[in-house]
């Protein structure tokens, strides 16, 4: 049995934390001193996030390796895409008027094998300083973000876009060289797209004239200029920033006049600052479930929101593993049976998220049509000796199995620094040892976290979390020598009928006949064991009472995806 005395020291910490606050801050829209609020008072909220940015654009600051937590909710009220993920999965246009669709004729497939997408953008949308917004900005958007020498994230779909073409200002017409399913998400914030449009009347010149040195322009930062339902008011680098409502949002008017947010690097400091009233709204990740757990315990001017995030898993290594029998799905299946995940969860999570069965979580909005293919895998600790048999394997009097050459059956598990991991590696380590199976746990040192070549060459298994993308897993992925070790299938899996379906997958654009597709994909994954699934972790989203209309994120739809339609009591 397991405990959770960590919970017990968040709990010192805090107590600590919280002394050392002194008096909350006076709010906004406070009524400090006993008096009410004029009615003309603007409506504020005062929102937290764990860092410090350095730029507003979420693809600078990923892509440089300092993404900050927070920095994408930011950008996405500053300024908006082409569309927006609702919390039902739903693209909901935002800058266009609708979103590409075969039933409007808006998405063609062509006879040779290639696509077209046109959007329609709404004549009245502007730019923050007034400029018109064209499908020209977008053209110039996609100029910057193929550019193979400025260090942004790359989106997937541009890799299959052809041209683009703005047969009118308020047109955009994308050719895309084969069909590509999330076409319609270009220029659309959601977990695999990170570009937004910027400021063609901004950046052109600056771009032409110095084209290396465009990510350092003042633009990312003081003079951001954006689309989106905030406008920048005010940013002190290292405390915090005030967002001013946007007069001019296409959509109409945010509610709320101003949000500050605050930047705590510590995690402990954000609940300190809600448990004391100088916060309201936490944003972003980096909240872990047993500072939830602390906060739901003690909050009663706010609830805890615990949407499910990615998955945490074991990645096998499916290209050389030691032992051998990693390769084999009956070592891989007696591993997991071996561990009793729902009390990890419990014990862990504090039963706020559900043991994982596969990548796709059962709060996602297709799981309905998905989870009937999913392969499950109870406890069993008997099931789990009787197959690490089967491979080959047997068992000594002191418990432990070996090979027929007498050598003992280890697994090793690799990790980085992360507080719940180093905590689950024992734990694991101790379910195995149940069953005859050692571990060699190794936290990976921080210097060699971004060498590509030891993080593809694990011997054993990557205990790691990722986010729901299957089509990572496509042979095409492998890191390996020839390719610079770079590619996200991490397991370095290889199956013809993945890749098949996979293939299949990418190009089937009706979503009805995409899911069946992702169906198989699931299943082939789960009994295959390509990830050897744990729980799913949890983004906790800390939200006042007071606040109206503020969800959690949820899959690609992002915390302020309504944000102009948030309002206060």
């Amino acid at each position: 049995m397991f405990t959770r005395r960590w919970i017990g020291a968040s709990c010192l910490t805090l107590a600590v934390l919280l002394l050392a606050c002194g008096t909350p801050a006076q709010r906004g829209d406070s009524q400090a001193g006993g008096e009410s609020p004029r009615a003309t008072a603007p409506k504020r909220i005062l929102a937290a996030i764990r860092g410090d940015p350095f730029t507003f654009s979420d693809a600078i600051n990923s892509a440089g390796g300092g993404r900050v937590a927070g920095v994408r909710e930011i950008e996405h009220m500053l300024n908006a895409g082409l569309g927006v993920v609702d919390q039902q999965g739903q693209i909901r246009p935002t800058l266009a008027e609708t979103v590409p669709s075969l039933q409007t004729g808006t998405w063609k497939l062509l006879p040779d094998g290639r696509m077209e997408t046109t959007w329609k953008l709404r004549p009245h949308a502007t730019w923050h300083d007034g400029a018109p917004f064209t499908a020209a900005d977008l053209q110039f958007t996609q100029r910057i973000a193929v550019n193979p020498t400025l260090t942004i994230a790359q989106d997937a779909a541009f890799d299959f876009i052809e041209r683009v073409d703005a047969p009118d200002p308020h047109t955009l017409l994308v050719t895309w060289k084969s069909p590509y399913i999330e076409a319609d998400t270009l220029f659309t914030r959601t977990e695999r797209s990170r570009i937004l449009p910027m400021a063609r009347h901004v950046l052109e010149q600056p771009y032409a004239d110095n084209p290396a040195g465009i990510l350092e322009h003042s633009y990312w930062t003081q003079d951001f200029v954006g689309t989106g339902a905030y406008r920048l008011r005010e940013w002190t680098t290292g405390s915090h920033l005030v967002l001013r409502a946007n007069d001019a949002f296409v959509l109409g008017r945010p509610k709320v006049d101003e949000i500050e947010v605050k930047f705590l690097w510590d995690t402990n400091v954000v609940v300190a600052n809600v448990l004391s009233g100088a916060v309201e709204l936490s944003l972003g990740a980096g909240l872990s479930v047993d500072q939830a757990l602390l906060v739901r315990e003690q909050w009663r001017d706010g609830r805890v929101e615990t949407p499910l995030d990615t998955l945490t898993g074991l990645w096998p290594q499916f290209l050389n593993p030691d032992p051998p029998a990693i390769a084999d799905i009956r070592f891989r299946r007696a591993l997991l049976h071996a561990l009793d995940r729902q009390q990890i969860v419990d014990t862990f999570m504090g039963g706020l998220t559900p043991v994982a069965h596969s990548f796709i979580a059962p709060d996602d909005p297709d799981y309905g049509v998905i989870g009937p293919n999913v392969v499950r895998y109870e406890h069993d600790p008997n099931r789990a000796a009787r197959l690490i048999e089967e491979v080959g394997y047997t068992r000594g009097a002191d418990g432990a199995y070996r090979d027929a050459t007498g050598r003992r059956l280890v697994v090793e598990l690799r990790t980085t620094a992360h507080p719940l991991r180093e905590q689950l590696q024992p734990v694991i380590a101790d379910y195995w040892q149940r069953v005859g199976v050692a571990m060699d746990p190794i936290i990976i040192p921080r210097q060699r976290a971004a060498d590509r070549e030891y993080r593809a060459t694990t011997l054993g298994f990557d205990f790691r979390f990722n986010p729901p993308d299957v089509t990572r897993y496509h042979s095409s992925k492998i890191p390996l020598p020839e390719n610079n070790y770079r590619g996200d299938n991490s397991a370095r899996y290889r199956s013809a009928e993945l890749d098949g379906l996979l293939d299949r997958y990418l190009v089937t654009i009706p979503k009805p006949e995409r899911l069946q597709i992702l169906g198989q994909v699931i299943r082939h994954m789960t009994d295959q064991l390509v990830v050897v699934p744990l729980i799913h972790d949890a983004e906790p989203a800390l939200v006042g009472n007071r606040l109206v209309n503020v969800n959690p994120k949820k899959g690609d739809s992002l915390q302020p995806w309504n944000v102009h339609e948030w309002d206060v009591r």
